[in-house]
């Protein structure tokens, strides 16, 4: 009975209303110590993303777009019908992979960091508020640090995966169909490489987490995060999609108000007060960028125990019946009876 109101109980909105409950409950450490730490890491994706939207100078983007471009034309998955939706997938692919360039030192320092200092929060009891053990944090870092290496070569295995079974499907059926027919395959392998590519950030989002509760760094973090999202994963999706918009709704205030101003001053004199003005505009936008990570962290901390009680149920389960198994090989060894098991 337990198991089966557990699934019920856990929805996405209940489980984002206490994330939001456990951050008001601390809001006084979750907006200084966590979201200072992550005050680098948000200023520089917020930067990139202003370099490469803005910025056509910029001599990364159009290297990897030009070398991502003629690798889809060499492996025949560019074709006319299909040009358009594949040159929009190059060049989002181009930027993702020119703005993870751009921002992997302060991911693998600050980002991480960030993460620790919440999930050590979460890890002790709520009737006090949290303090800051500096010992306690970097202790949680080097799992982390690990897992995020295993996360990454996760997300390129996925993404390669993707690309070969577009790869393999265009050039099985490219010759044989018509204009609308094209239109259609690539559009299903549009929404195909979605799925993929959301499920592996939810499962390496999960990961990141579960080794800094447990302290299990590495791909064994990974393969625990596929056991316990198992049955969850759109509980799981709608969490990530409702941060992920907040998220690039803060980059677009951010690109409108300091993107503008910065490219509607360039031409004009500038002064000290106008140029204080975006400054300090710019750095209540990352604060806020900031929050928001720390907020994302703590829903994943929340999700990643509303899943906990169903998995430790079928770790008991399984532990119970290796036991029960090793009891009748001992009793067959011991006793000489014979008896067949079906499974």
């Amino acid at each position: 009975m337990d198991q089966e109101k557990t699934p019920m109980e856990n929805t996405g909105s209940k489980i984002m209303r206490k994330s939001i409950f456990t951050f008001l409950q601390n809001y006084q450490y979750f907006t200084s110590t966590p979201a200072l730490l992550a005050f680098p890491f948000s200023a520089s994706v917020l930067l990139a993303n202003l370099l490469l939207l803005s910025s056509s100078s910029s001599s990364l983007l159009p290297v990897v777009y030009n070398r991502l471009n003629s690798l889809f034309h060499a492996a025949g998955l560019i074709h006319p019908p299909s040009s358009e939706l594949f040159n929009l997938v190059t060049l989002k692919l181009s930027q993702t992979i020119s703005f993870h360039i751009l921002t992997l030192p302060f991911t693998l320092t600050f980002f991480l960091i960030t993460k620790a200092s919440v999930i050590q929060a979460l890890k002790t009891n709520h009737q006090k508020p949290p303090s800051p053990n500096f010992f306690c944090i970097f202790s949680i870092f080097n799992p982390l640090l690990l897992t995020h290496v295993c996360n990454s070569l996760l997300i390129l295995s996925a993404n390669s995966t993707a690309f070969c079974l577009l790869f393999f499907t265009f050039n099985l059926f490219h010759d044989n169909i018509g204009f609308g027919l094209h239109l259609f395959l690539s559009a299903a392998g549009a929404v195909a490489y979605s799925i993929i590519l959301a499920h592996a950030i939810i499962i390496c989002n999960l990961a990141l987490v579960l080794s800094g509760m447990e302290r299990i760094g590495g791909y064994l973090a990974i393969l625990k995060a596929c056991v316990v999202i198992r049955g969850r994963a759109s509980t799981a999706l709608s969490l990530t999609v409702a941060v992920n918009i907040a998220l690039a709704g803060v980059e677009a205030l951010f690109q409108y108000r300091i993107g503008r101003a910065y490219h509607h001053h360039k031409g004009e004199s500038e002064t000290p007060s106008s140029n204080l003005l975006i400054i300090s505009e710019g750095m209540l936008i990352v604060y806020l960028y900031s929050i928001l990570v720390v907020l994302d962290t703590i829903v994943s901390c929340i999700f990643f125990k509303s899943c906990k009680p169903t998995y430790s149920t079928c770790i008991d389960q399984q532990s119970k019946y290796t036991y029960r198994i090793n009891e009748i090989e001992e009793d067959v060894e011991n006793g000489g009876y014979k008896m067949s098991l079906k499974v």
